[in-house]
């Protein structure tokens, strides 16, 4: 036990620098030393020294690299999925965009979808009461296609009916046929003579 302090002070600026084996052989010497030749003997270490080398090996060995604390950050195309069925749908409420994204694959809970909201200062769960024909039509127009039947009498008074779709976006209207066909009976049409 002194041969080895004597190697460690001879190697050391004043203060003794106890490398890991230094402190490996020193711990093993003091065990193997009696509790009565602690005094007699000048030590360099203490056995209370020697109890904290070991409490921060330990705490070393276990203790796990630091990671950032919280959930990880949300990817930006479920905000912004979130955020335009808020607007599109501005009577549906968290839970009901949450159980949308549930049906669109999404594995989100439904309280990330309200803190989503109430980031971008949408109210998570707006009153209902409010609920209209007009904010419905102008909210889904954009996804809204009507269909009719017209029908046009020629110059010859000949009757040809039109299908035709329009957009409720945009107001286009797309013509998709014309027929002499009365689209209800399936047969040639005849004008009424009066």
């Amino acid at each position: 036990m002194l041969r080895h302090q004597l190697a460690v002070l001879q190697r050391s600026s004043p203060k003794p620098a106890f490398t890991s084996g230094d402190r490996a052989v020193l711990a093993a010497l003091l065990r193997l030393l009696g509790k009565r030749h602690h005094s007699a003997m000048k030590l360099l270490v203490t056995p209370r020294t020697v109890l904290r080398w070991h409490a921060q090996l330990v705490a070393k060995k276990w203790t796990y690299p630091p990671r950032r604390p919280g959930r990880p950050a949300k990817p930006e195309a479920l905000r912004a999925l979130v955020l335009r069925l808020a607007r599109e749908n501005d009577t549906w409420g968290y839970r009901r965009i949450h159980g949308e994204l549930l049906a669109l694959g999404w594995k989100v809970a439904a309280s990330t979808v309200w803190e989503i909201l109430q980031r971008a200062g949408i109210d998570p769960a707006p009153q209902r009461a409010d609920r209209s024909w007009a904010k419905f039509l102008k909210a889904q127009a954009q996804g809204i296609l009507a269909v009719d039947v017209l029908h046009v009498d020629t110059a010859l008074l000949r009757r040809l009916f039109v299908l035709f779709f329009i957009e409720h976006g945009s107001r286009r209207v797309h013509i998709a046929g014309v027929s002499a066909m009365s689209p209800l009976h399936g047969r040639p049409s005849r004008p009424a003579i009066s």
